[in-house]
């Protein structure tokens, strides 16, 4: 089994097919200018990369004044990639190409019945219909990238202890181990919000940019940092203890075992914005959710968009708060890291409204606004973040 790292051994040629990556499309002129080579260490990286398919010639760029210069891709049908996400909701796969192009995905609920052996059970045979769909064999794979609820050990490819999964038995899960031996090929494992950046810093239009903050507002609160180019990591997993950052030390009590008081995931979180519509339910305040739903427990956050989308006075205060908490959160990390952009992803940021609130507050709270101008976009990969990002790892590796 031949692990993706191993693939390009030469670190120069590794900086080359990096710098290509980055620019998308790249003349020669570009990558001398850049790299520092001299011009024959560079043509002979570049005819290795080409005669090994990893790059492709993809026509000519604008003359100015003699030959017009080659220009460079990286091949996206040089291998293909399997991305798998992992929640406390669902469960998603997808097959792209070495661009992160989608060719195929299958979905299942995470409910009480999905333990990781039947999973994974499902999984290989899913895996398999995907690429018989495209055409394609597992020889053609090049890895299976995971981003998964934490607390992990992303090193040794065990997923630990995460908190409310349905199903039994999500607890020490060797998953890499168990999955290479299944699928025999190389599998990676990261947590969710780390996937999804590197799926959203692949996937964009602006790979230039190299100090990105993600955060996903869903059930929870997940974030990660991307500094010069490289995700940080912390000594322990931390995907979700942007949550337990505290925004008001006289608040709420916690919601989690050994949560703070006062904590941003109790503001900000579908979890409380349900309990709060379940709370108005009970209180007779709001007619639209009396209408779509028979008692409180079955409001479910599709009926509180709903209840949002008729403008329903509660629920439009309910979603405004929370988007100015959201904001209040948002400031402090950025006062904090400085990051050129902000990714926002999850389905908090699609409520009407709520992302325009949360990032004018945010904005109106950043400390030298006048002459740091952070830039805030929406998930480009929305719903496949995760999974197209958990392709992304498999691709990271070449270059890390």
């Amino acid at each position: 089994m031949l692990l993706i790292h191993e693939i390009i051994a030469n670190p120069k040629a590794r900086e080359i097919y990096l710098t290509v990556r980055t620019h998308g499309t790249v003349s020669k002129q570009t990558l001398l200018e850049e790299s520092g080579l001299t011009i024959s260490t560079l043509t002979r990286i570049l005819d290795e990369l080409l005669s090994r398919e990893l790059l492709v010639e993809v026509g000519f760029g604008e003359s100015t004044g003699g030959r017009r210069p080659t220009l460079y891709e990286t091949n996206p049908s040089y291998a293909y990639l399997l991305g798998l996400e992992i929640s406390r909701t669902h469960a998603k796969l997808v097959l792209t190409d070495f661009h992160l192009r989608l060719l195929g995905e299958y979905t299942w609920s995470m409910d009480a019945g999905l333990t990781p052996e039947l999973l994974m059970d499902s999984l290989e045979e899913q895996a398999l219909r995907l690429l018989e769909a495209a055409s394609l064999s597992f020889s053609q794979l090049a890895g299976l990238g995971i981003g998964a609820v934490g607390p992990l050990d992303r090193t040794a490819g065990v997923i630990l202890n995460p908190a409310r999964f349905p199903a039994e038995g999500w607890s020490q899960v060797h998953i890499k181990e168990q999955l290479e031996q299944r699928l025999g090929v190389p599998v990676y494992l990261d947590n969710g919000a780390n996937t999804a950046l590197l799926g959203e810093y692949w996937a964009g239009s602006n790979r230039m940019q190299q100090h990105l903050l993600y955060l996903h507002a869903g059930i929870g609160l997940r974030s990660a940092i991307m500094n010069d180019g490289r995700l940080l990591y912390g000594i322990i997993d931390t995907e979700g203890a942007v949550g337990q950052m505290i925004i008001d030390r006289a608040g709420v009590p916690p919601q989690i075992p050994g949560g703070n008081a006062g904590a941003w995931e109790s503001y900000v979180s579908v979890r409380t914005l349900e309990g709060q519509a379940r709370e108005a339910w009970r209180l007779g305040s709001s007619t639209s959710l009396r209408a779509l739903a028979e008692h409180e427990e079955a409001l479910e956050f599709a009926h509180l968009l709903e209840a949002l989308q008729e403008r329903d006075p509660v629920m439009v205060r309910l979603f405004d708060e929370m988007a100015v908490a959201c904001g209040i959160g948002l400031a402090n990390l950025i006062n904090i890291l400085h990051p050129e952009e902000v990714i926002l992803g999850g389905p908090l940021f699609l409520a009407a409204d709520f992302y325009e609130t949360a990032t004018q507050i945010a904005l109106e709270r950043t400390y030298y606004r006048g002459q740091y101008n952070v830039r805030f976009t929406r998930s480009s990969l929305g719903e496949r973040a995760v999974a197209t990002g958990a392709c992304a790892l498999v691709l990271h590796q070449l270059t890390s």
